[in-house]
């Protein structure tokens, strides 16, 4: 895991961004059993981004990205600073193209991996097992959402999303049971928005935009396939 990374004000991220964040443990809640098939998704080269957008990268505000930043095939990198980067910036370089590239390879192979468990509504509340979990529509997640890997530290959850992925202000996304940031990954095929104060965890892969609001916490990076119409912002 990466050290902490904040967007203080809003972000918005299009065509790459993955995040990562440990959240408060949750015990006692309902708990949904799915069958453990999940494999991780290997991200490649776009591993190493904090943001990595398709057309543009705009922040406004000290935003702290603790790895790389880059567009590709886009050409527009604006507010760094006051945002800081950690990493290295890459901007419609070798190393970004190579990122979407292989960004987009990751994004089907969540995809396409078979589901374990149907979800639908808003998550929060409930206690998840390893596996592939699919939505067909939107998903939300209120107050805390518990990922339990049952002392199993290579435990994979994998969410399938058809459409948006929103969570409330103040939400968080708790690891349990030896749970890694590392194994959890969000596919969504439309936009994912991180309202105020929440801790997140895990890989967001959306093919429209990610949002992430004032106080959102993250300790990873953040990613979407490429779509050439789409801006990655942050501010």
């Amino acid at each position: 895991s990466r050290p902490s990374e904040r967007s203080p004000l809003f972000a918005r991220a299009a065509a790459g961004l993955a995040l990562v964040m440990v959240g408060v443990v949750a015990l006692s809640l309902p708990v949904q059993s799915a069958y453990a098939t999940g494999t991780a998704v290997d991200l490649g080269t776009s591993a190493s981004y904090s943001v990595l957008g398709g057309q543009s990268v705009t922040n406004t505000g000290s935003s702290v990205l603790a790895g790389d930043l880059g567009v590709s095939p886009g050409t527009s990198i604006t507010g760094f600073p006051p945002g800081t980067v950690l990493g290295d910036t890459h901007t419609t370089d070798a190393h970004a193209s190579q990122a979407q590239s292989d960004l987009g390879i990751a994004y089907n192979s969540a995809a396409s991996q078979a589901s374990d468990a149907s979800i639908s509504d808003d998550l929060g509340g409930s206690t998840l097992l390893a596996g592939v979990y699919t939505a067909s529509s939107s998903i939300g997640v209120t107050g805390t959402l518990t990922l339990d890997a049952e002392g199993d530290p290579d435990a994979v959850f994998i969410f399938q999303i058809g459409s948006t992925l929103i969570t409330a202000p103040n939400s968080t996304i708790s690891l349990l049971n030896g749970a890694q940031s590392c194994n959890v990954f969000w596919q969504v095929a439309s936009s994912a928005t991180l309202d105020t104060n929440t801790q997140f965890v895990g890989t967001i892969m959306a093919l429209t935009s990610i949002t992430a609001n004032n106080g959102t916490t993250a300790r990873r990076s953040r990613h979407s396939p490429r779509r050439h119409h789409t801006t990655t912002r942050w501010r």
